[in-house]
């Protein structure tokens, strides 16, 4: 029988677009978590990984065990036999959870659906390099701002006609043609949606494919336009001259800005907040700390504000040209049946997919308490501020916790939270798979 409840340490990314030492609470997470973790105030620390991925493995604290060797030696104990059933592994999760901390804006890119993704791993290994689809779902720790989403119609065709620069990379013809044929009220699934759909698609594909010297050419000059007229666009966009000339110093005269800035949602979220990005849809992160979940996958398919592989061809024809208003593409906040208590937030964001959801609870005094019932399936806790206690129901066994320590619960096992934390409020996260 394996131990129910442990902590692991979790490996980290440093990516080029992560905050810089200690500043990231990705190098503060990891050295709290583990003290002999020396934070370089040079470098990058962008990605916290918790889970059983073999690329940044997480590992037990008490026995220096790997965890994807722990629940791969006792599944049924540490997965539940549903879990197996359900996703086909005895040694994985099927979710992987992070936690990262943005200061530069990652590229703008999509995750293929599962069919897809078995086509391009069969067909290109190395730049997607497993079959698995990877919905994620992006949760608000700090302030954050991101890419969620083709803008509604309406919008793009206001900035075809009002931007100079966008409308000459698009040319008379295919301008005309979106501003005369789209219907911003179409029902979804008519022929209407279909067709509107159908010139987007033919709008981001000229983009897109444009010579990267004229989007040079045309990118610089959009942005001295936002510079000396920031009222052209932040009639658009509120803040939009600000957001081109702030990502042109990242990436100058980079397509992002025209397939990012001008056709994206641009979403901000407070603390808390949430947004689900499914398979095939466009999105980017450009600032704050986030925990993200996702389905175990590593597969992306880019297209700007990036110095790697890009996959235009794939990218055009795998998108669903979804062109809803980012508020409605935020998470709704849930009651959940297996907690109960005096917690002042316990909030379940539960994404349309079956690979995880996750339970934010949030204590703003000490010695309150929440109970969890057990789930059918594994969890990972965060702890992301504060202090307090996680004890194992059943066995009375109580674990220390604070920000940046990381739990795995068994199936079945429930579990305490109790804040000891009077300064600021204890906050956890807890990714779960049921099946």
């Amino acid at each position: 029988m394996s131990d129910k409840v442990f902590r692991i340490d979790c490996g980290y990314q440093n990516y080029d677009w992560g905050k810089i030492g200690s500043t990231s609470a990705v190098a503060q997470f990891a050295s709290t978590s583990n003290v002999n973790t020396v934070i370089d105030e040079h470098k990058p620390y962008a990605e916290l990984w918790m889970g059983t991925h073999p690329s940044v493995p997480s590992i037990a604290v008490e026995n220096g065990k790997n965890l994807r060797d722990l629940v791969g030696s006792d599944p049924k104990d540490l997965l539940h036999q549903s879990i197996i059933d359900k996703f086909g592994s005895s040694k994985e999760l099927p979710f992987l959870f992070k936690v990262l901390s943005i200061q530069k804006v990652l590229s703008i890119q999509a995750h293929p659906d599962k069919a897809l993704a078995a086509r391009l791993h069969a067909a290109d290994p190395k730049n997607y390099p497993d079959d698995n689809h990877k919905p994620e779902m992006a949760i608000a720790v700090t302030s954050f701002e991101g890419f969620c989403g083709f803008k509604p119609l309406q919008q793009l065709a206001t900035t075809l006609k009002t931007i100079p620069e966008f409308h000459a990379i698009v040319g008379d013809e295919l301008t005309n043609k979106f501003i005369s044929g789209i219907v911003p009220d179409a029902k979804a699934g008519s022929k209407e949606d279909a067709s509107n759909k159908e010139l987007l698609k033919k709008l981001f594909a000229c983009v897109m494919n444009t010579e990267d010297s004229i989007i040079s050419s045309k990118a610089s000059e959009l942005v001295k336009r936002a510079e000396t007229e920031p009222q052209t666009f932040d009639s658009i966009n509120e803040g939009l001259a600000e957001l081109i000339g702030r990502l042109n110093k990242q990436f100058p005269n980079d397509i992002g800005l025209f397939c990012g800035c001008l056709m994206l949602n641009h979403t901000c979220l407070q603390p808390g907040e949430a947004i689900y990005l499914q398979a095939n849809c466009p999105h980017a992160y450009i600032s704050g700390d986030i925990i993200e979940c996702m389905a175990a996958s590593d597969n992306v398919v880019r297209s700007g504000f990036t110095p790697k592989f890009k996959d235009v061809p794939n990218l055009v024809e795998m998108l669903t040209y979804d062109y809803e208003s980012v508020e409605k593409q935020k998470m709704p906040l849930l009651s959940f049946d297996k907690s109960r208590g005096e917690a002042s937030r316990s909030v379940l964001y539960n994404p349309p997919i079956d690979e995880f959801a996750v339970l934010q609870t949030l204590f703003e005094k000490a010695g309150q308490k929440q109970e969890f019932d057990g789930f059918l399936g594994p969890s990972i806790l965060i702890a992301t501020k504060g202090k307090g206690q996680l004890k194992e129901t059943a066995t009375g066994k109580t674990f220390d916790v604070k920000a940046g320590y990381v739990y795995f619960i068994a199936p079945e096992a429930a579990v305490e939270l109790v804040s000891t934390s009077d300064d600021v409020p204890f906050t956890s996260y807890r990714a779960f798979v049921e099946a």
